[in-house]
């Protein structure tokens, strides 16, 4: 229960915070997303990228985080075959399991439960997911309507896509920030995590869903709540990764759905309310699920 208190508890509370504020105020949740996506997330990546220690673990984690996306993808498949989902509620499933919250929820947690030396690791991977949100999530939303082409577009538009690369860039060429925009960067970055934490619950705040599909939201559920940790687990158990690196793998995997996919679904209209629901079930179970594997594999 410990880990709970010290872990999960604060973490809620922010949530808690962001949806009481967005249920009182309705407030314009796109202003404060726009300042997250364009300014204080590419400086924390940016941070991040340049500071961090490059090493084979960053390799793996590039295979997992793919390998994980297409076993989502393939299951969600076997589903819909099964079960005879139509192409929208196939892609809305594929939206809602395939992508994990590694940024809102999935850095805090690895920060406050594994520490700094663990955070590299986690925006690498939120980087990769962002990348892979952009294209493959834009992609499965707007199959229907725009294809690849706006996908490839898309991740050409978003700001942590140069903030990584100009990171790797200045690490591999060893170009040296100035100490005073370094700092300035620095100082933007640390305001990423809680503004991220607020601007979920504030999102959970404007889900309305009024008749859910139960059959795809409890499969979405299951695939993302706990099929997913276990495909990390068994990566884990049999390739070679560092324990550090494993843990921070498990923990992500665990995430629930990525806020970001429900303003796909409604741009595209891709069942939009499925989405937002699998979204806020995910993510109240997850209360129960991150503090129970926490406890076992920390």
């Amino acid at each position: 229960m410990g880990l709970f208190f010290t872990v999960i508890l604060p973490i809620i509370a922010v949530f808690a915070v962001g949806f009481l504020l967005q249920r009182v105020k309705n407030l314009d949740i796109k202003s404060i997303s726009s300042l997250s996506i364009y300014i204080l997330t590419p400086a924390l990546v940016f941070t991040s990228l340049y500071k961090a220690d490059f090493n084979s673990s960053y390799t793996m984690i590039l295979i997992y985080m793919f390998a994980l996306f297409y076993a989502m993808v393939f299951l969600n498949k076997v589903l819909a075959k099964i079960l005879k989902w139509d192409k929208k509620v196939e892609s809305a499933s594929i939206l809602a399991t395939g992508f994990m919250n590694s940024g809102n929820y999935g850095l805090p947690v690895v920060l406050f439960s594994l520490g700094e030396k663990a955070l590299p690791y986690a925006i690498f991977i939120m980087v990769i997911q962002s990348l892979q949100n952009n294209f493959f999530g834009v992609y499965y939303a707007s199959r229907s309507t725009s294809g690849m082409m706006r996908s490839v577009k898309m991740v050409f538009k978003m700001p942590t896509t140069y903030a990584a690369i100009f990171a790797f860039i200045f690490q591999y060429f060893k170009i040296t920030v100035p100490e005073s925009i370094m700092s300035a960067t620095s100082m933007v970055g640390d305001a990423a995590i809680p503004v991220m934490m607020v601007m979920l619950g504030m999102q959970l705040g404007s889900v309305m869903s009024k008749k859910p599909n139960w059959q795809v939201v409890i499969s979405g559920v299951v695939l993302k709540m706990f099929i997913a940790p276990i495909l990390a687990f068994i990566f884990v158990l049999f390739a070679n990764v560092d324990p550090l690196v494993g843990t921070v793998l498990i923990i992500i995997s665990a995430m629930p759905t990525a806020a970001t996919t429900t303003m796909y679904a409604i741009e595209f209209d891709t069942e939009p309310e499925l989405v937002s629901t699998i979204t806020l079930f995910s993510t109240v179970l997850s209360v129960v699920t991150l503090s129970i594997l926490l406890n076992v594999i920390i």
